[in-house]
């Protein structure tokens, strides 16, 4: 046993001990718990209602509060602290500065309250959308504590993470965090205002929720490192489907390979130390798919949290030889790998405000506050699709379950049912003995109400989330204004209760939002001639998404609910259009230099093995030797035609180099794409006639087993 042991890594140990997630849960999270067991009473207090926003610190509390950190980091191994942020790129930044200081010729371990507070890393690489010349480095990061710091552990020691926003020297974010934190100001802050109408004096404080489904492809590392496009893409550009691909449905939620069981549970012992919660984790439907979802937390925290979750598992992925995959659609003919947002809000007393009930009085609540979302996405859905234009989604998008690029919103048979109803002037309102029937899916949608919440299905897995939950509570909050507006003229009319005014206003908001409602099937060729008739269908392609940040009515809503001005919408439209750009120019590079140095020299080498035997076979086959020549003459034209195209993909690159952004953009989308597609279609046909030993690169058959 001892020997299979040694020989299987994957197989218990019943001798090995290991301390639960329970014990070692949250133990490199500087908690509130651990907060108020290091300060002092009156510094903790005050530093909780900072944490609410309710204060500020001084600059003395600055300092009790990092001599704590500093102390906490040390005991726990951690040499370096970092302002943890999220830079434009979607991804984390950290620069690691040592507590260790040996200035004054006795080395001592130094943080201060400015430390903690404040930092200027040397920025200028970092996206800014033009705001800045490369010279003007200055990128300041402040410290956000509503969300804790944590500390990532290394083998000789760690790092305190501090999460931070990030801004330019005059102010303007140059970060992700800072965009949602005033979205879920904003949203916030009107359901507070909203709840105040319909009379809970109670209620203090609304928040803003988010959970988030995070998909993702596992694959062989040894196998996945030959392939240039899986390392520099995320996704093959070339592969022919496998004889077994997804449609036995024999993956979907079946019994997880022992070999990424052993890597789940690395991973999410880890996050249990950061504090993270992973509820679930399952196969998904396609060959090496996988799921993790965490629970359910505070918007911005839950951000972080996601971040934290995909870097550990990227760091966990090596250590197991596997290749961890967030492409959105890593193999063509596969189902692509999104990243469900569901979002709601909750008051301080617990209470979910999307959750139905068979109570009269809170199912006009509900009402309300899902008609202000659905008024806020009929309004400013180009804003959900800003959100989602990225390169990664351009192949997701509108296949293999991913919803399309046309906005709409399921809701359900129960609440349609009861919004009908509120159009009736009906006071059945209360699904009194339908309540389960809440939540039925339709998997087209790229939104959906899914029982308390919503579902954004269409972000894609590499995203932050930070972006479209900025999206979703920007829509809620206008879409709250509105609403509150038309409850406050009902309100003013003689002798009406504020429940008949709120489902008045229920009732004419419906009239506006009902036009982005749809129950069907968001795949058929019905609705999209229906989107088109509803006058839904007028962002058709990414590049034209991006443009949707500068939208004159996106921009104008934005800016009236302190989301962000002008010049920093401009900034998510340069800054997003710049990376949809990059990433395509280097798929075309990586494809040019795959075909040059992979598929076209197999072909030659097929091309003469076969042509060898053809001369052969003659003698002895004369009359069946036509279906070898048809043969050698479908690897001689599909040579000389890639030959051809790859030589049209530098030219188009040429063409394009000295493009302004945006026609840049769209340049790319409407030739380069294309191309890199007919390529595609040729290098798979032709794919099926070459032997093993003369493929270059690992075939998707090979990539798609981790046996």
């Amino acid at each position: 046993m001892a020997e299979l042991e040694r020989n299987n890594p994957n197989i218990l140990n019943s001798k090995k001990t290991y301390a639960t997630m329970k014990e070692i849960y949250g133990t490199l999270v500087f908690s509130r718990s651990e907060m108020k067991q290091c300060l002092p009473k009156d510094v903790f207090a005050h530093l909780s209602e900072v944490i609410e926003g309710k204060s500020t610190l001084s600059p003395a509390e600055a300092d009790i509060i990092a001599l704590a950190m500093k102390e906490w980091a040390i005991s726990k191994g951690a040499d370096h602290f970092a302002h943890w942020f999220h830079p434009m790129t979607e991804l984390t930044a950290e620069k690691h500065t040592a507590f260790l200081n040996s200035t004054s010729g006795n080395p001592i371990n130094v943080f201060s309250g400015k430390d903690l507070t404040y930092s200027e890393p040397d920025a200028s690489s970092f996206p800014s959308g033009g705001t800045r010349s490369t010279f003007e480095s200055r990128g300041n990061s402040y410290w956000d504590p509503s969300s804790p710091a944590f500390i990532i552990k290394s083998k000789k020691g760690g790092t305190m993470c501090i999460p931070s926003v990030f801004k330019s020297y005059s102010g303007t974010p140059l970060d992700l965090k800072s965009y949602l934190i005033r979205s879920t100001d904003a949203v916030e802050s009107r359901a507070l205002r909203l709840l105040k109408l319909f009379g809970n004096r109670g209620v203090k404080k609304v928040y803003a929720t988010l959970g988030g489904e995070q998909e993702f492809f596992v694959l062989d590392r040894e196998k996945a490192q030959q392939r240039p496009d899986i390392r520099y893409c995320g996704r093959t550009l070339l592969g022919c489907p496998p004889p077994c691909d997804q449609k036995m449905e024999s993956h979907y939620l079946g019994s997880i390979p022992m070999r990424v069981l052993s890597y789940m549970e690395d991973v999410q012992r880890d996050l249990s130390r950061l504090g993270v919660d992973v509820a679930t984790r399952h196969n998904e439907a396609a060959r090496c798919q996988f799921e993790f979802a965490p629970l359910y937390s505070l918007a911005n925290l839950a951000c972080d949290q996601n971040q934290i979750i995909m870097e550990t598992m990227r760091k966990m992925a090596a250590p197991h030889n596997l290749r961890l995959l967030f492409g959105e659609k890593p193999f063509d003919g596969l189902n692509g790998s999104g990243k469900h947002v569901n979002f709601s809000l909750t008051d301080n007393e617990g209470r979910n405000l999307l959750k139905p009930s068979s109570n009269y009085r809170k199912n006009i609540v509900f009402l309300s506050f899902l008609s202000a979302f659905l008024l806020g996405a009929s309004r400013y859905y180009k804003l959900l699709l800003a959100s989602v234009a990225t390169a990664g989604n351009l192949y997701r998008l509108g296949g293999d379950e991913a919803p399309p690029f046309i906005p709409s919103i399921f809701l359900g048979s129960v609440v349609t049912s009861m919004l009908d109803n509120v159009e009736k002037s009906s006071l059945n309102i209360s699904p009194a003995n339908t309540l389960s029937d809440l939540g039925d899916r339709n998997r087209t949608s790229p939104l959906a109400f899914t029982g308390d919440k919503f579902e954004f299905r269409a972000p894609g897995a590499s995203q932050s989330m930070a972006v479209p939950a900025m999206a979703v509570f920007a829509i809620w909050a206008a879409g709250l204004d509105e609403f509150i507006d038309m409850y406050r003229v009902e309100l003013k009319k003689k002798s009406v209760d504020p429940m008949k005014a709120a489902t008045r206003a229920i009732k004419k908001s419906h009239e506006i939002y009902k036009n982005i409602l749809f129950e069907g099937d968001a795949y058929s060729k019905e609705w999209q001639a229906e989107a088109v008739r509803r006058g839904l269908a007028d962002v058709t392609s990414i590049p034209q998404g991006l443009k949707c940040f500068k939208d004159e009515k996106i921009v104008n809503m934005l800016t009236k609910i302190g989301v962000c001005d002008a010049v920093e919408a401009d900034i998510f439209a340069q800054t997003r259009t710049e990376m949809f750009v990059k990433s395509i120019e280097i798929e075309m590079a990586v494809l040019r230099e795959m075909l040059w140095e992979g598929i076209i020299p197999s072909i030659g080498k097929q091309l003469s093995a076969y042509a060898n035997e053809h001369e052969l076979l003659k003698k002895f086959a004369t009359e069946k030797c036509d279906n070898n020549l048809k043969v050698l003459t479908i690897l001689a034209n599909s040579r000389l035609s890639l030959m051809g195209l790859a030589q049209k993909l530098d030219n188009l690159k040429l063409k394009a180099a000295n493009l302004p952004l945006y026609e840049h953009a769209d340049f790319l989308f409407k030739k380069s794409v294309p191309l890199m597609a007919e390529i595609r279609k040729i290098a798979d046909e032709v794919e099926v006639y070459i032997s093993k030993e003369n493929l270059v690169y690992p075939n998707y058959r090979e990539l798609l087993s981790l046996a």
